[in-house]
């Protein structure tokens, strides 16, 4: 038994920083808040230059929440042509330092208070330039935290994390953009003698990177396996949505592009029909998505582990594009 509280900030150029709201945990099994999430609006993407604290290699213990985390994400971005995330020592330490005041203060939330235990600084900017970060970073991240009544391994912690980011149509499209520092932090406490996992993304550069020069690219992608069937509670709600939908896909292009959808299906095996929700920049009601991004999703739960045809069609700066029918097979995760 799980209750889940998530939350998750903007990735802005620290010049245009956009604030969130933040959201609070549910109360009962299973249920979940979340923050507002809103992603760059870059419109140039310069060549990236070294920052200090950057591994060729992840160095997170094995078997840690951490190394999980940086793997679950790595794999989901780089199954589907997005680029790898390196780790950064400097945003670990804001991160982890991050995790452990929502922790402390028994509080799911992007931006910290000062004066509150564990203070290092309001924003995920804020808090990477103070262990050391350029200040002039393209910065932000995700916060979450979760109760279990079920002791599992610290793996399964970054996992679970990872899974419930990537099933929001309005968060996945955050650790999707192609920034590619990372840093990476979970903390425990207990409540009723069970664990509670805190955990937080820190995503930041000096550039976001070119993502594709042939149409934007999706996730999932063909191929991808045991993603989230459904998720509820994001704030703001998904448009056109009562309860729970089925996992998003997310249309992603360069930052300088614009994108806009104009038609999406999914096939269930028994070849029924689901009408996805189209959202993009300029029909988001609630202005979080900008224009290189757009997500194609179900407006009810997809089936646990089945396997679905996706047809997704649009526009990228004018120019049509169909992205050739494909499949991905939902997990048996539930929040």
């Amino acid at each position: 038994m799980k209750n889940n509280k998530i939350t998750l900030a903007a990735l802005s150029l620290a010049a245009t920083m956009m604030l969130v709201a933040c959201g609070g945990g549910g109360g009962g099994s299973g249920s979940s808040g979340s923050a507002s999430p809103s992603t760059p609006a870059s419109t140039s993407t310069p060549a990236s230059t070294p920052v200090t604290g950057t591994q060729s290699t992840p160095q997170y213990a094995a078997g840690s929440a951490q190394l999980a985390m940086f793997n679950q994400v790595n794999a989901y971005r780089q199954q589907c042509g997005f680029p790898a995330v390196q780790q950064n020592t400097v945003l670990d330490q804001a991160v982890q330092a991050h995790a452990m005041w929502e922790g402390l203060n028994n509080q799911v939330a992007d931006n910290e208070t000062a004066g509150q235990q564990g203070f290092t600084g309001v924003s995920y900017l804020d808090r990477a330039v103070h262990f050391g970060f350029p200040s002039g970073a393209i910065a932000g991240g995700v916060s979450a935290a979760y109760y279990t009544t079920t002791n599992t391994s610290e793996t399964q912690y970054g996992q679970t994390l990872v899974n419930e980011w990537f099933s929001g149509v309005y968060h996945a499209p955050v650790l999707l953009t192609p920034i590619t520092k990372i840093g990476v932090g979970e903390y425990e406490t207990a409540f009723n003698g069970s664990p509670e996992v805190w955990g937080s993304l820190t995503l930041a550069d000096t550039s976001m990177q070119q993502l594709t020069t042939s149409g934007p690219i999706t996730f999932p992608c063909q191929g991808t396996t045991g993603v989230p069937p459904k998720s509820y509670l994001e704030n703001p709600t998904p448009p056109n949505t009562s309860g729970p939908w089925g996992t998003p896909v997310i249309v992603m292009g360069n930052a300088t592009d614009t994108i806009v959808l104009t038609s999406g299906t999914m096939t269930d095996p028994s070849g029924n029909v689901i009408n996805l929700q189209l959202l993009y920049s300029a029909n988001d009601p609630n202005k979080r998505l900008q224009s290189y991004q757009a997500v194609a999703y179900p407006a009810t739960p997809l089936a646990p582990n089945t396997t679905y045809t996706v047809s997704v069609s649009g526009t990228m700066n004018g120019n049509a594009f169909t992205k050739p029918p494909y499949t991905f097979t939902t997990g048996n995760i539930v929040w």
